[in-house]
């Protein structure tokens, strides 16, 4: 197994869930590692409890891939503190670009995800039309306002972690679209970074229960689903990165924005078409690297590791 080349896909996992509207879900299942993941999740079961209570250490690590997950969830762990930031930065002053650079790698996938297919027929295009119709119904969904209710915190990781791991839909669009991604993402987040335990585990510990909870549920139904019916569950995973790209679109005006003490918030964006200028330029640049990105990525996940 090569730990190196896990680490790096997580890392790019970790980096593509900060960004609104790209899913670290389509990274992994890209660079080969999607059903792999899958399954390790799933194996956290009463068997894997029933090896660490008998502390048949070895055997548990075998059981639940735990030296695929662990290097893994380092590079996710590692591109969230550190890649992730300046991410959100970019984000922040220079959406377009960003966006630009996540639009062109989805573009690159699209091809590589329609090969996993492995018969195409008429019921698989129908289902591929399905996951896109979904992701475009989910980019115009309306925004919720923020809710710190521990409950609500504990929804948002469920519904959060499912949409990670599922490819073409990200959590943190999904956070965004539940009206808590500055809460939870940006101001929780950063509060733990800087050591403020009491403003940030209020926050981050009911999301990290949802996301435990909507893990190991989500986990169990796609290793079902590619186990049963693998072709229809490419489709639609290859319908919704498709239909993501509505998501990711980099030109996009704040269409409704509120003010919360000294920060703006924006609850939702209008699309558009740009000038045909400087900028535009730089970002169909952007747009090519991010393609030759996603080209380098999936020659690295044509060894499985």
């Amino acid at each position: 197994m090569n730990l190196l080349g896990v680490f790096f896909k997580g890392f790019a996992m970790g980096a593509a869930n900060v960004v609104p509207g790209v899913s670290g879900g389509t990274v992994a299942f890209i660079t080969g590692i999607y059903e792999r993941l899958i399954n390790a999740l799933k194996s956290f079961d009463l068997s894997a409890v029933k090896l660490l209570l008998r502390f048949k250490i070895r055997d548990f690590i075998d059981y639940v891939d735990f030296w695929f997950l662990a290097t893994l969830g380092l590079g996710v762990v590692t591109s969230v503190f550190t890649l992730a930031k300046a991410l959100d930065w970019g984000f922040t002053h220079y959406p377009e670009y960003v966006a630009s650079l996540f639009f062109g790698l989805i573009i690159a996938s699209i091809p590589s995800l329609a090969k996993m297919v492995r018969s195409w027929s008429a019921s698989r295009a129908v289902f591929l039309v399905l996951g896109l119709i979904a992701a475009v119904l989910l980019a115009y969904a309306p925004t919720a306002s923020e809710n710190s209710h521990v409950i609500y915190l504990m929804l948002c990781g469920v519904v959060a972690m499912c949409s990670m791991i599922i490819p073409g839909v990200s959590g943190s669009f999904v956070l965004l679209l539940m009206g808590n991604y500055q809460l939870i993402m940006i101001h929780s987040v950063n509060q733990l970074r800087e050591g403020n335990l009491e403003e940030s585990l209020p926050v981050i510990l009911p999301v990290g229960v949802g996301a435990v909870l909507g893990l190991i549920t989500l986990s169990h139904l796609l290793s079902w689903l590619f186990k049963r019916h693998h072709d229809c569950a490419v489709s639609v995973i290859a319908g919704f990165v498709t239909g993501s790209l509505v998501i990711v679109w980099p030109w996009k005006r704040p269409e409704e924005v509120v003010i919360k003490g000294d920060e703006e918030k924006v609850l939702s964006y209008a699309s558009y078409f740009p000038e045909m200028d400087g900028k535009f330029a730089i970002a169909v640049a952007i747009m090519l690297l991010g393609a030759g990105l996603m080209l380098m990525t999936e020659k690295l996940g044509s060894s499985k590791p």
